[in-house]
């Protein structure tokens, strides 16, 4: 499925002043994009960068956690109670009633981004083991719930396609716009390929591709995508592969010591049958999704893990130039899926990939 169109006219917006769409972003906002680009964890994090309750409501919302509904703040406080527990009895590391219990729990992000001190680590830490429990009880539901994979696709597409109308409306120039469903034929080909015959290492089963019309409009895209529709905290690290968005000229808007340690760059290995010239940005996020309209009544009040589940999508995000680049030659995706039939066929017949015609 696709959506393509003119190119709205320039934005004056404060994003698109620099050649690099990058101006006008708080230092949280580029420390998620580098986080992205990198292919880094948050749990690396020793800092976050909000400052106000306002930003911490935005990212819940991206979590799927309302802290208008009752029934998400027992849950958040279930979550806390579990991590205080966590950090206290496994890794004997004392935490503060005032973290542990006392601070309202919109306050903890910004402590966390607060400056350095015991109730500052504490609220960090606390806040990457919520992250983790959550991650955890919401696989852990899936695997108890009878809804089809294509039932909670439908939702993620639904939320995605908002996000490009909000892309749309905040000037950003969008090409093209498409998503697809990775075939069963595809699947087969992708597990035969990899080392790892594992499908629950098939991280694209979902894909979305998103062509701007210039580079300079990459970040800007990416900014609000992470703002209306990806969690950052759950974008999967190792898995980005980003040869468009020049992460020194990032660099260069903030501390980069302020919120990580010096990591070197985590991304994904280059896809072996690429064509040698082709450039993507390409990563990665485990979507949350609320599945209790999708419940049964009787199943609507809560399983103790909360009613959200995660999904796994691919986003491809590039510029038209890019695009039309990608398609010529040894680029093609015919050429691509060629080089990967061919690998196929010599591995399942054991034979030289001079002689790997399969006759």
């Amino acid at each position: 499925m696709s959506a393509s169109g003119d190119a709205p006219p320039p934005t004056s917006h404060a994003l698109w002043r620099r050649a690099d769409g990058a101006a006008g972003l708080s230092l949280q906002d580029t420390s998620e994009i580098q986080l992205l680009l990198r292919g880094q964890s948050v749990i690396d994090w020793h800092r976050l960068a909000f400052t106000s309750e306002e930003e911490v409501r935005r990212l819940l919302a991206l979590n799927c956690i309302d802290v208008d509904d009752p029934r998400d703040v027992d849950r958040l406080q279930d979550l806390r109670l579990q991590a205080v527990r966590y950090i206290t009895e496994v890794l004997k590391i004392r935490v503060d009633d005032v973290i542990a219990t006392q601070v309202p729990w919109l306050q903890l992000p910004l402590i966390a981004s607060g400056k350095s001190g015991a109730h500052q680590r504490q609220a960090c830490v606390l806040l990457k083991v919520m992250h983790i429990i959550y991650h955890l009880d919401a696989r852990e539901l899936r695997t108890t719930l009878a809804i089809s994979d294509n039932q909670i696709f439908s939702l993620v597409e639904e939320s995605v396609t908002l996000m490009i109308d909000a892309l749309r409306t905040a000037g950003v120039p969008i090409v093209e716009f498409s998503w697809s469903r990775k075939t069963k034929e595809s699947l087969i080909t992708k597990m035969l390929v990899k080392r790892e015959t594992n499908a629950a290492r098939v991280f694209d089963r979902l894909r979305f591709r998103l062509i701007v019309r210039d580079a300079a409009d990459l970040v800007p895209a990416l900014h609000i995508m992470l703002r209306r529709c990806i969690p950052f905290n759950y974008v999967v690290p190792g898995q980005t592969v980003n040869s468009l968005i020049d992460l020194e000229r990032l660099t260069s808007l903030r501390d980069e010591s302020h919120l990580t340690d010096e990591n070197p760059v985590d991304g994904a290995e280059t896809n072996q049958f690429s064509g040698a010239s082709f450039q993507i940005l390409n990563f990665i996020a485990d979507l949350p999704v609320r599945v209790g309209d999708l419940l049964p009544p009787e199943e609507r009040q809560g399983t103790g893990r909360g009613n959200v589940v995660f999904v796994l999508a691919e986003f491809q995000v590039l510029d038209r130039r890019t695009a039309e680049t990608n398609e010529q030659g040894e680029n093609s995706h015919a050429q691509y899926k060629h080089r990967q039939h061919q690998h196929v066929r010599v591995r399942l017949l054991r034979e030289s990939r001079a002689h790997g015609d399969g006759r």
